[in-house]
């Protein structure tokens, strides 16, 4: 069978611990063997990372920005432990952030829908995409606590000297209090990236605040992504079909509970920061979660939602049997697969990306899975398989339906 050609490569950005071991396999069973794979290889593992200063990092990201579309293993964001466990010369940043800044993107996470494995939510039939605007509010504030009696007030000083004032409140007794800030030009890049994916996935958009309570601050937030849609979008989504949606949080979660789903959920840091983890959980599994960081500007970077996988790895170490889900990293590689494909009109490797998808969810649905998917599956004896041939049986399955295709494709010629 002959490989389908690529003529861009892709950004390759591999990571640590027991997704590398994964990303390497899913290489060699699942992509190599059938398409001629052109990727530019950035190590963003940690110990590489230490070696460059995290230089390797900066590349990686100002790569995709030359080539537009991006695939990345999860990576290590160290802390003390890992300071000492990798002998790092500094506390590095989390290479998410790092890529996420410089490509002044938003992320957008999905769950995977596959049979067998069921949404608490009943009435959920299809992935609710959420959007966190992953800049400021209470991640990045000044905290105070407030000893006694005295009062607390936010003050801006402008560049002519003069001050603005607000008080905070005037305090009787000891509290707490902080200051929180957000941009314009944040807000703005993640209502045109919110608005730019929906066109992409062909989704409705669905914005939340509390902009009643929070009356400038939120109400901010409110009054630039409705300034954008319609100067921007408006006539776009009209022609494709689809909504912008604009509500309160409160009431917004209540809607999700009774929507059956398809549509993106754009939400502030933090509402975005809690909501993602009630989805992906309802939906079943973190390791079913795909993750895609889209820019306003034209860059895409795909990789899964959840992190290094630390224990299994160092059971592999040891010599161990592990089953570890590889279904979001394979999600990773084959949506920038259809990316790329879609950028430079190559329908073959777009067909191949879903032909991929469908094998491993068919793998699932008939019974064989890793064991963290067995604990939760509705199906009934489920075949637990280790990490590799769980990769392994999905290569057995897409060769079988590849040789499918090509045997249809030549009786109709013949």
């Amino acid at each position: 069978m002959e490989k389908i050609k690529m003529t861009t490569p892709l950004v390759e950005m591999d990571g640590d611990e027991m997704t590398r071991i994964l990303w390497k396999w899913i290489k060699e069973e699942l992509i190599e063997p059938f398409v001629d794979l052109k990727t530019l290889y950035y190590d963003l593992g940690l110990e590489h990372r230490n070696e460059t200063n995290d230089q390797v990092t900066v590349d990686a990201a100002n790569a995709t920005k030359q080539y537009k579309v991006a695939v990345k293993c999860a990576t290590i964001t160290p802390n003390a432990a890992r300071m000492e466990e990798y002998h790092l010369k500094e506390m590095y940043k989390s290479p998410n952030g790092t890529i996420r800044s410089m490509l002044d993107g938003t992320v957008f996470r999905a769950p995977i829908i596959v049979k067998g494995i069921e949404p608490c939510v009943k009435n959920w039939k299809k992935p609710i995409t959420l959007a966190r605007h992953a800049y400021g509010d209470v991640y990045k504030n000044t905290e105070m606590v407030i000893p006694g009696p005295g009062k607390v007030e936010l003050v801006y000083t402008a560049k002519d000297g003069t001050e603005t004032r607000e008080l905070v409140h005037e305090f009787t007794r000891p509290g707490v209090a902080q200051g929180m800030h957000n941009l314009n030009a944040s807000i703005e890049s993640f209502a045109r990236s919110c608005f730019t994916y929906a066109l992409d996935t062909r989704q409705d958009v669905w914005f939340s605040t509390k902009d009643t309570i929070s009356k400038k601050y939120d109400h901010t937030f409110k009054d630039i992504f409705q300034e954008i849609y319609e100067k921007e979008f408006q006539e776009a989504f009209q022609k494709a079909g689809i909504a912008y949606f604009y509500t309160l949080i409160d009431d917004a979660v209540a809607r999700v509970m009774k929507a059956e789903g398809g549509f993106i959920w754009a939400c502030k840091n933090y509402d975005g920061d809690v909501m993602s983890d009630m989805v992906s959980s309802a939906f079943g599994s973190l390791a079913m979660m795909t993750s895609v960081l889209v820019s306003p500007h034209g860059y895409f970077e795909y990789e899964a939602a959840h992190g290094t996988v630390q224990r299994h790895y160092y059971k592999y170490l040891k010599g161990e049997e592990t089953s570890t889900n590889s279904v979001a990293t394979i999600f990773a590689w084959t949506g920038a697969l259809r990316k790329r494909g879609e950028l430079d009109e190559n329908s073959e490797l777009q067909a191949f990306a879903d032909k991929l998808e469908q094998a491993t969810l068919h793998v699932i649905e008939e019974g064989s899975m890793t064991r963290d998917l067995a604990l939760i599956t509705t199906l009934e004896h489920p075949v637990i398989l280790n990490s590799k041939d769980f990769i392994q049986a999905i290569r057995r399955k897409l060769e079988a339906q590849l040789l499918e295709k090509s045997a249809i494709h030549k009786n109709n010629i013949s």
